[in-house]
């Protein structure tokens, strides 16, 4: 769009706001009242007192053609859309139908540019991101339009709502794009979309847009002296506007700061070659060895050692140790105490480039008031340098914390915990932040006096938003160069030439060649005027799928298959059987990607056209009605949606399980043995055997289950015909006890709340009596395929002290040295060992596999002894320590999966081998 060019003719809003804001403009740089000449009220709010003189300039642009304001970080763009936002007032108050929508890429920006807007003008303003409340229907949005003025929401909601029609292009009466130069030609950015798709210059009537950004160009190599016209115009065709910057420089600093920028180079690293090395290498192998080589048994075994249900504390583990090795030799000679020290810390203990940063934050350390953040590239450097620095005692001036974004893979930071860490960092709390690029862009992070780049940006973007955190007097924006690498510093270099460059084709275009952009295919529905593009239709395929019947154990969604064909890639796609159509196969095309749109696109017709959807594209349910599930990529958690059905099935007995047993004195019982094939193959369980008394249909015998547990194991259960086993009237009175003392008991061990449990409680029976089955433990003859009871565990587990009388137990005083002393008495060894031990302190059961040999509870452990770590009270002199893993209660692990005591779980479905033998102690 050449200057000064307008949108088009049908542009209402230029017509309208030209005369009157330029007046009002004009009368508040002459120091004149507030009132616009339209007549509108005065406002208590009046943006206008304190804006600066490019701010008012750049707002009057804006009300005569679509601009895209292009400032450093810092310097105001928020309040000039504030300003146009005032300005534009009498198109946007009520009780005008017209609204201002601002969009914000990520919920952080939406709620803190909402806090912005209400607090410097009169406006109604509304919020809307992923972890909003949802609005389901026309009537829900038309409250909102009664109720707000400005909407400040993420590009997605937007997107979706003009798809669907609940918001329509012809009733925004201005757009505001925060960070615009995420609205590539070539990319599928909701920005892109947007614009591509409803911003049509054949409408009635279009919005005023007013795009924001710190660098109109984003992708590496983009300010290159070929590409950059280039992408700054196409910029511009999108977004339907003109690039504008201040062009006097001098009063723009007279308001913003400028850093001076230093680099500070290291030497290459040289080998390391002593005992601190060694160590650390030593953490290195095993940290690899466990998290990387996909040896799953050994680390599952760590895991459930540390007590940790996913990767995140064991990568916390070996930071930690790592970080007590440096702070150890740190800490030698007291050094750590003096800034001396600062000469200790070389290599081995730390790399050049480390040293290097630690002697700047040392120089900085003592200066008042001082704040910085220091900018990596990956999110385990930030993670590793926060441990560091957090353990150094003579930076104890420094209050260090790391900043990664919401969605990182390595132990993702919540939104709350971002929340605290950035108060923190304002209130003074914290003064250092180690920071990923989620700190370039965006965030409000109060201004820092020091900036440095631990890692060297990738694009010219980068470079400046990170020198913008920099913007207090005197502050330093500090880049740490290897020496021994040309490149690094012709790299910086190379960026303030492209600064220089970009600034320069702003104000004396060079060219008019723009990028080309692929026309996407559309799908639109002409009484709704509803429309659907080929990008988003993946998307409202899988939304469409998610509302088909389901329960906890089915999740219905397409599956996508892609097959070679002459004229390209084909892709089909497999619906549901609860779907009308089961198969889409999209038409040849060049890439995965685009087959996958194209089949996508396809199926979305053809379910408008069957009725699935209705003709706002939306699942046509009875209890769903136009129903819009607004769930954006930047939300906080996928949250369960509030439709979803709690299918409730009638509990049915099959009749194989429902004969009783009319001759208890001999009784001969269908026995089928349960086969248990895990994977990995690292466990070995017991092996349990089914006893009914009709025969099971011939479909059951052929059924094989998955059963998932957890950390990625599951186990393949198969029922294998094995015979008929026969039993005698002593024996099936033996098989119920035991069947209920394991059903009731260590299943559901609320009843071990007394000394002593009774088994044969009439209660069971009742509840069991109807159905008659036996699940007890076998011997397996793999020869002949038949399965015995394994009687001798059968009585070893009844026999178990738990269930004995008081009164029968062993004399508390132990004649010989292999008698144990536990909480309630005096037990063998071989009684104790592969038996399941009750903890009272711990509140839970364990397998005890072994007896440690020469360790007690006066061992050294932790800095400490086990009795002192255990924090026991009644303490015996001199106990032995038994080894053990902890045997999870199946009540909760069922809750788990029901999502019932969600607080309670974390951390114990602790899975374990199964043990030949079983005994229950306190």
């Amino acid at each position: 769009m050449s200057e000064g060019e307008a949108p088009g003719e049908h542009d209402t809003v230029n017509s309208v706001a030209g005369g009157f804001s330029s007046l009002s403009i004009a009368g508040v740089a002459a120091g004149e009242g507030g009132e616009s000449s339209s007549g509108a009220s005065k406002s208590k709010k009046d943006p206008r007192t304190i804006a600066r003189g490019y701010q008012l300039e750049l707002c009057k642009k804006a009300l005569e053609e679509n601009i895209i304001v292009y400032l450093g970080t810092g310097c105001g763009k928020t309040h000039i859309a504030v300003l146009l936002m005032h300005e534009l007032g009498h198109l946007i108050k009520k009780p005008q139908k017209n609204i201002c929508v601002f969009l914000a890429p990520t919920v952080a920006l939406v709620q803190q540019q909402a806090r912005v807007i209400d607090e410097s003008i009169d406006f109604k303003v509304g919020t809307y991101s992923g972890n909003s409340r949802r609005l389901r229907t026309h009537q829900d949005w038309e409250k909102e339009f009664a109720q707000y003025e400005v909407f400040v929401m993420t590009p997605q909601i937007l997107l979706r709502s003009l798809y669907h029609c609940f918001i329509r292009m012809e009733l925004i009466a201005l757009l505001i794009f925060d960070e615009c130069h995420h609205a590539q030609v070539r990319s599928n950015h909701p920005y892109a979309e947007i614009m591509k798709v409803f911003y049509r210059t054949s409408l009635t009537k279009l919005p005023r847009i007013f795009g924001m950004t710190a660098s109109p160009v984003v992708r590496k190599g983009a300010s290159d002296q070929e590409n950059l016209p280039r992408c700054i115009n196409s910029l511009e065709n999108l977004l339907h506007a003109k690039v504008y910057s201040v062009e006097n420089q001098l009063e723009l600093e007279r308001f913003v700061a400028s850093p001076k920028i230093n680099v500070y180079c290291f030497h290459p690293d040289i080998n390391m070659i002593s005992s601190i090395c060694k160590k650390l290498e030593e953490i290195k192998s095993q940290s690899c060895h466990i998290l990387m080589s996909g040896d799953f048994a050994e680390r599952n075994e760590l895991m459930e050692a540390e007590g940790s249900a996913s990767d995140d504390l064991l990568c916390d583990k070996y930071l930690d140790q790592s970080t007590c090795v440096l702070a150890s030799e740190c800490m030698k000679d007291g050094g750590g105490s003096d800034i001396s020290c600062v000469e200790i810390l070389k290599e081995p203990f730390f790399s050049r480039k480390l040293l290097r940063l630690i002697g700047i934050l040392s120089t900085f350390r003592r200066q008042p008031n001082m704040k910085c953040i220091i900018f990596v590239n990956r999110i385990v450097t930030a993670r590793s340098l926060a441990y560091i620095l957090q353990n150094l005692k003579f930076l104890s001036n420094w209050k260090c914390d790391f900043l990664v974004g919401v969605h990182s893979g390595l132990r993702s930071m919540s939104r709350k915990t971002m929340n605290i860490i950035l108060d923190k960092f304002r209130s003074n709390e914290l003064n250092l932040l180690v920071a990923t690029k989620v700190g370039e862009e965006g965030l409000d992070i109060q201004t820092c006096c020091l900036v440095i780049r631990f890692d060297l940006p990738e694009t010219v973007a980068s470079f400046i938003q990170s020198r913008g955190r920099a913007r207090m007097p005197l502050s330093e924006y500090a880049f740490l160069v290897d020496s021994g690498k040309q490149s690094e510093l012709d790299l910086i270099e190379h960026f303030k030439k492209d600064e220089d460059r970009m600034n320069m084709e702003i104000l004396v275009r060079t060219s008019s060649e723009a990028f080309t952009d692929i026309e996407g295919k559309i799908y639109k529905v002409d009484s709704s005027g509803a429309s659907i593009s080929s990008v988003y239709s993946i998307s409202l395929l899988h939304q469409y799928c998610s509302k088909l019947l389901h329960d906890e154990y089915f999740n219905p969604k397409p599956e996508f298959y892609y097959f070679d064909d002459t004229g390209g890639t084909v892709c089909q796609i497999k619906l549901p059987s609860s779907a009308p159509i089961h198969q889409i196969v999209s038409t040849p095309q060049p890439s995965m990607e685009a087959a996958k749109k194209d089949a996508c696109l396809k199926a979305i017709q053809d379910l408008h056209e069957l009725g699935a959807l209705n003709d706002y594209l939306l699942p046509d349910q009875a209890n769903a009605h136009e129903e819009l599930l607004l769930v954006s990529s930047d939300s906080d958690s996928c949250e369960a949606d509030e439709d979803s059905r709690e299918v409730l099935h009638e509990m049915l007995v099959p009749a194989a399980l429902k004969e009783a047993w009319s001759n208890l004195e001999h009784v001969c019982l269908s026995s089928y043995y349960i086969k248990f094939t895990p994977t990995p193959v690292d466990r070995v369980y017991k092996k349990f055997g089914l006893f009914v008394k009709a025969p099971l249909p011939v479909e059951a015998e052929r059924m094989e289950l998955d059963l998932h547990l957890a950390r990625g194991r599951s186990v393949r259960t198969e029922l294998v015909p094995s015979g008929v086993a026969e039993f005698n009237e002593d024996e099936i009175p033996l098989a119920q006890t035991f069947q209920e003392m394991y059903l009731k008991v260590i299943l559901n061990r609320s009843i071990f709340e007394t000394e002593f449990v009774h088994l044969g409680k009439s209660d069971f029976c009742e509840s069991s009596s109807s159905t008659f089955y036996l699940l007890l433990p076998v011997i397996l003859n793999e020869y002949e395929n038949i399965i015995t009871v394994d009687w001798k565990i059968v009585r070893r587990c009844l026999s178990s002290p738990i269930f004995r009388n008081p009164a029968d137990r062993v004399d508390k005083n132990p004649p010989l040295n292999d008698y144990l002393q536990l909480a309630d008495g005096v037990y063998r060894e071989r009684d104790v060992i592969n038996s399941l031990v009750y903890v009272p302190y711990k509140k839970g059961f364990f397998f005890i596999s072994c007896i440690s040999a020469g360790r007690n509870g006066d061992s050294p452990y932790k800095d400490s002894s086990h009795q002192e770590y255990m924090w026991t009270t009644d303490y015996i002199p001199h106990i032995l320590i038994l080894s053990g893993k902890i045997f999870t209660e199946m009540e909760r692990i069922y809750k788990c999966r029901r999502g019932e005591t969600r607080s309670h779980c974390k951390g114990e479905n602790k899975y374990t081998q199964g043990r030949d033998d079983l005994a229950i102690f306190r």
